[in-house]
């Protein structure tokens, strides 16, 4: 049913749809809108690669969805589900994203057809560094021009093979390693990027449970602390957004992946369960949890905050109806349907949208691509400058009040700041600031029913404001 479900679906549709809900708040001319909405650029390739003793066709594309800013940016996902519909609505969703959170990017989308679980290494990496050679043809792929990134089923490996692929084609252009992110630290990455996301979705949870009126009318208190939390898909993301949350007080009761699904009042510990997946290759049978027969079990479980950190269309109009859940925090991109939100609205359910919520990723990456443009590690210029001063001015206080600091208290203060710290204090502020226009969108314009509906009030002014100093639209 639920397969049936996802093909009759357009996720391009939808974003679509989310678009003119909010585009009727605003008033631009329609051209203008048309420009904003509709993607520029869609190119779809189809190469051959040897696979063990035959040839197979390799179906890819990528999507350059707005040039309002460049580069444009996406990542570059390795999936069957892989459709033209898909990568157009994901690179869509980039543009806004990256408006919501003053990323000065246009947004793109890359998929392949595969399952990277079906090939070898050797054969991967053929695929990918095929799939660069096409984009380079095509001028699809540079540190100016699109800039892509990791996604479902690629990671730092696959993007390290992209860079060694572009910059064999432009050898001794100087901001080469700019064309990709999320690559390797060793290979001009960034500390931090990995866990971004995830962070990033438990930046934005934290910040939207600090208002107490917001909070008061969900029925809930103020703060994460002793929040019971469901979290659906423990990769990169799901696995990160359990841990910062468990960090900061909340209660994660259940966790599910595609084998199924565990829960415990109590609480569960990411990591234990992570390990135990590692070693048994499930999720289930985790001493003290009880299994829940399917994975989609989880989502209707009655929790302070769901969290869907899987693919799209989780929650869909045959279980809307059935979520308990006070708060949904879009980690994965479009997890929830337009059918289904319209439901969830009616419940008093509040949504956190995707295009806001998961931008951690874009957002560190586009601190990497600062990093490899300036050719300078962030912190290597001013740390022990900053450490020497706040450990002079910590023995003046201690000199003139007559005591001294413990040594813990004396590093915590003395230390300077490191890469990976101005990544999370970087994405934290991008976080707090973003939600906080989204929020105050939805108080301005009291017609506006729901925070996606917001966010895409906030992306489409951005974005309309761009053109206008471009001078293209009066």
């Amino acid at each position: 049913m639920a397969t049936q479900h996802h093909e009759e679906h357009s996720f391009f549709g939808d974003v679509l749809k989310y678009f003119e809900n909010a585009a009727k708040h605003l008033n631009y001319p329609q051209g203008l809108l048309d420009q904003i909405k509709y993607c520029n650029s869609v190119y779809r390739m189809r190469f051959p690669v040897r696979v063990g003793d035959s040839l197979e066709v390799i179906e890819a594309y990528r999507v350059e969805h707005s040039h309002h800013r460049m580069p444009t940016k996406g990542g570059i996902r390795y999936a069957m589900s892989v459709t033209q519909d898909e990568v157009m609505a994901l690179a869509a969703l980039m543009t806004y994203k990256c408006a919501i959170v003053d990323v000065p990017f246009g947004g793109a989308k890359g998929g392949v057809k595969i399952d990277p679980k079906n090939y070898t290494l050797d054969q991967l990496e053929r695929i990918t560094r095929r799939y660069t050679t096409e984009l380079i043809k095509k001028n699809f792929i540079g540190p100016g021009i699109d800039v892509p990134a990791p996604d479902y089923g690629t990671g730092e490996r696959e993007m390290s093979w992209i860079m060694d692929t572009y910059t064999t084609f432009f050898p001794g252009q100087i901001d080469g390693m700019g064309c990709v992110t999320g690559k390797p630290v060793t290979q001009g990455g960034i500390s931090g990027r990995r866990e971004a996301t995830g962070l990033g979705v438990y930046f934005g949870v934290r910040e939207a449970c600090s208002f107490a009126d917001d909070m008061e009318r969900l029925g809930m208190s103020v703060g994460l602390k002793g929040k019971s939390v469901v979290v659906q898909g423990l990769g990169n993301v799901g696995y990160h957004a359990a841990k910062y949350f468990h960090e900061g007080g909340a209660k994660v009761i259940a966790l599910a992946e595609f084998e199924g699904a565990i829960y415990n009042a109590d609480g569960l510990n990411y990591e234990e369960v992570f390990q135990h997946r590692k070693k048994t290759g499930s999720i289930l049978h985790f001493p003290g949890a009880t299994n829940l027969a399917n994975s989609s079990d989880a989502l209707e479980l009655a929790c302070d905050i769901l969290i869907p950190a899987a693919l799209e269309n989780q929650i869909h109009e045959g279980n809307a109806s059935r979520i308990k859940a006070k708060i949904i925090g879009e980690a994965a991109n479009g997890p929830v349907t337009a059918e289904a939100e319209e439901i969830l609205n009616a419940k008093g359910i509040m949504v956190i949208p995707d295009i806001y919520l998961n931008a951690g990723g874009v957002t560190v990456s586009y601190f990497e691509w600062l990093k490899n443009l300036s050719h300078v590690r962030f912190g290597r210029l001013g740390k022990r400058f900053d450490e020497n001063l706040n450990n002079n001015i910590i023995d003046a206080v201690e000199e003139m009040t007559g005591r001294s600091l413990s040594e813990q208290r004396r590093q915590l203060i003395g230390r300077g700041a490191d890469e990976v710290d101005f990544v999370y204090s970087g994405l934290e502020e991008t976080m707090i600031e973003a939600y906080r226009q989204i929020r105050e969108v939805k108080k301005e314009i009291p017609s506006i029913p729901d925070y996606r509906t917001a966010a895409f009030v906030v992306a489409i002014r951005k974005i309309a404001r761009s053109y206008e100093s471009l001078g293209v639209f009066p």
